[in-house]
């Protein structure tokens, strides 16, 4: 399934990729902002440490009195604010003892420079030991409520509107950019080249950019290409038919006039009409059928063909036609040469080949049936005795009304009957080409075996 459908894997993983990083991105950023913004700015940490000198020196000073008026100097400095000085059991240094409530403060208690935690409601209570407490005899500590202007901002409100709302939104933007990247501006520009399609720009291609892409908008826009090129080929041969229809129409159409205008025998101008209508109809009759499988490209139902005894029944029918004899049409096929294909197009299409070599054949001269077994079937061609043309025309002649009388001797036709065999062999998954074999034209053949 992947290899089936590349575009959407491809947006699915950048979708969960962006969706990860939104969320990993806020769950890390938030935590580490919030670590970094819980510490206590120096100046608090410094101003807290004045405190705890200020109780040491209070202490050393004057005892338990001084710690008393000590803590009544920090009522009133920092009101609202509790303050005690402790020893090393946690027992107050000064003269009034602990509540219950107040002891309870004391185990709880938090380093200077350790992170505030903003999930505890109320003000944290800070511990502070005294400077060089182990010189002393007696240790202690302040222990302060931290006053409110000194603690931390943490994660502000405008930092989780940065980190949780700006920051995925710009990251959702990213993400839709890189989607349009790759999928609706190419659809846009994929719409443009169908609309200049529909104005009649049968040139239009989309771009090597997107044709060359591995997935679905890939194959779309080759399928885009495949389908203008058919249509820019069928448009052509259709306008490119109606102009050399119109031509050879104009030939027998003025020899019927002339005719009628001087014709003194009813016989005569009776066998010229009906020469000329024979004419006008083999023509219109090929016409069609090319038109038919150029555009048509029907699905036809493959059998398994005896080559040699479908020559045989086709020899028949040119022999009576051109009144060759037996022996100038050879057959020097392999035994059992067996093809896979649709019966009357294959002999549709040989006969084609065989009435064109029997025609720009000189007098007494042969056509030859040979063939080979290969790896992908068989490789079968026809070759006359008609000398060949140009090489530089060898794929002219499959195109529509091409007559190379100047090449070739034998100018009958209209020039229909190789791209009507071309046709006839490609839809049953062959091919035909030409080259100059020995003696003359060779018509090569590849086939499906069975």
């Amino acid at each position: 399934m992947p290899g089936s459908y590349p575009l959407f894997w491809r947006l699915a993983v950048q979708l969960l990729g962006v969706c990860i990083l939104i969320a990993w991105g806020a769950w890390y950023w938030s935590g580490f902002i919030e670590q970094r913004t819980a510490y206590l700015s120096s100046a608090a940490q410094q101003q807290l440490h004045t405190y705890a000198n200020e109780a040491q020196q209070a202490w050393l000073d004057d005892g338990a009195d001084g710690v008393e008026r000590w803590v009544e100097h920090m009522a009133a400095v920092e009101p609202g604010i509790w303050v005690a000085v402790i020893g090393r059991n946690l027992e107050s240094l000064g003269r009034t003892p602990f509540t219950a409530q107040e002891f309870s403060h004391l185990r709880r208690l938090r380093s200077v420079d350790g992170p505030m935690s903003h999930r505890v409601k109320g003000l944290p209570y800070i511990g502070i030991p005294f400077a060089e407490a182990e010189q002393l005899d007696q240790q202690g500590q302040v222990v302060i409520q931290l006053p409110r202007r000194f603690v931390p901002e943490g994660f502000t409100w405008s930092m989780q509107v940065l980190l949780q709302g700006v920051v995925p939104a710009v990251l959702a933007l990213l993400l839709c950019l890189l989607i349009y990247r790759q999928v609706i501006a190419p659809l846009g520009y994929l719409l443009d080249q169908v609309n200049a399609l529909g104005d009649d720009n049968l040139a239009a291609r989309v771009s090597p950019r997107l044709s060359q892409r591995q997935d679905e908008l890939g194959r779309l826009g080759r399928a885009f290409d495949r389908m203008a090129e058919r249509l820019d080929k069928t448009v052509s041969l259709q306008r490119q038919l109606l102009r050399d229809v119109s031509h050879e129409l104009r030939t027998p159409l003025s020899r019927l006039r002339v005719a009628g205008e001087c014709a003194n025998d009813v016989v005569e101008l009776r066998q010229r009409m009906e020469r000329e209508v024979e004419s006008m109809q083999v023509l219109v009759d090929d016409t069609l059928e090319l038109v038919w499988l150029d555009t048509e490209q029907p699905r036809l139902e493959h059998q398994d063909i005896d080559v040699a005894a479908l020559w045989d029944l086709l020899c028949d029918d040119a022999c009576f036609e051109s009144a060759w004899h037996p022996s100038r049409l050879r057959c020097e096929l392999p035994e059992n040469c067996r093809v896979r294909g649709h019966l009357n197009s294959l002999a549709q299409a040989m006969e084609n080949i065989l009435r064109n070599a029997i025609r720009h054949s000189p007098a007494q001269g042969c056509v030859y049936l040979r063939g080979q077994r290969v790896a992908q079937g068989w490789l079968l061609h026809i070759e006359d005795e008609g000398g060949g043309v140009a090489d530089a025309e060898l794929e002219t002649i499959f195109e529509p009304f091409t007559r190379l009388q100047a090449a070739r001797p034998g100018g009958e036709g209209f020039g229909l009957g190789l791209a009507i065999a071309r046709g006839a062999v490609r839809l049953q998954g062959g091919e035909l080409w030409a080259d100059n074999g020995d003696t003359g034209l060779r018509l090569w053949l590849h086939l499906k075996s069975v």
